[in-house]
């Protein structure tokens, strides 16, 4: 089986209002504010996923900077889930800073089957991820409602690109080890943060952080897969194509080069993700 853990769609409204949206919303802006950047729509993502062989993708959303357009992305996600029967898992947005509005939020997607949160960018939404009075009560809903959250994590270093933000691994690890037994998923490998494992106070910190390999050819060489194995890292690495940024078929075959055993390539495409998510018997 193979899951896709890092996909994102949006409505047909959002598609042809993409300059109106561009226009009131930072994150949207920051990310699609290129006319070459597809947007494109859970239909074209699954006929993607048949074309690809992909069995489940899970569907994120952004960092809106509004609650109102957290709600209405967050309506379209939970209709095409809903749609397309078990192919598609859904992740809600929130934006923190609206405290009860963003817990009544979370708690409505959790109960039309949504299973996860993000992708957050605190960074591009204006909230501190490290403000203990603001997060916690979001982490206890979270941790409540068995949900993943999904953050998206920055290089400090390497070259810039559009969105790349300034969530960087120091941030990310003091959050998570506020954030005890709260299952995240670090978009684009962390930032880098897994390498940091080799301390081994981090690596205890971070057993409940997954990785996911969004956008990794357009940052690593496909050794990078081989040093995560030599850190025992592989058993948290999620595939995540960030579709449609790129194909799933290319990141698929920038992990199959990597040099990783036949076991360890199965855990990172679908093996890992099944037990991140107890698709048990899936």
């Amino acid at each position: 089986m193979i899951i896709d853990c890092h996909t994102h769609i949006f409505s047909p409204a959002v598609i042809e209002g993409r300059d109106q949206y561009c226009a009131c919303d930072r994150c949207f802006d920051l990310l699609y504010a290129n006319a070459k950047a597809r947007l494109c729509t859970a239909g074209e993502l699954v006929r993607s996923m048949d074309e690809q062989e992909i069995d489940i993708s899970i569907v994120q959303n952004i960092g809106w900077a509004g609650h109102e357009m957290c709600v209405r992305s967050n309506d379209y996600i939970l209709e095409s889930i809903n749609k397309y029967g078990g192919r598609l898992i859904g992740f809600c947005a929130i934006q923190p800073r609206e405290g009860d509005k963003a817990l009544q939020e979370l708690e409505r997607c959790s109960s039309g089957g949504m299973r996860g949160v993000g992708e957050l960018r605190p960074d591009v939404q204006g909230f501190d991820l490290c403000d203990e009075t603001l997060m916690r009560p979001i982490i206890n809903s979270l941790a409540g409602l068995n949900m993943v959250m999904s953050l998206h994590v920055s290089e400090p270093v390497g070259h810039d690109y559009a969105g790349k933000g300034g969530n960087t691994p120091d941030i990310v690890y003091r959050f998570i080890t506020a954030a005890k037994g709260l299952k995240v998923i670090l978009a684009h490998l962390g930032g880098g943060l897994p390498f940091y494992e080799l301390m081994p106070e981090v690596r205890m910190a971070l057993s409940d952080g997954w990785y996911d390999t969004a956008a990794v050819p357009f940052l690593y060489k496909s050794e990078v897969y081989n040093a995560m194995a030599a850190m025992n890292c592989t058993e948290r690495v999620l595939l995540g194509s960030d579709w449609p940024l790129l194909s799933q078929r290319r990141v698929i075959d920038h992990i199959k080069a990597s040099g990783l055993d036949r076991d360890e390539i199965d855990a990172v495409l679908g093996g890992n993700a099944r037990r991140l998510f107890n698709l048990v018997g899936k």
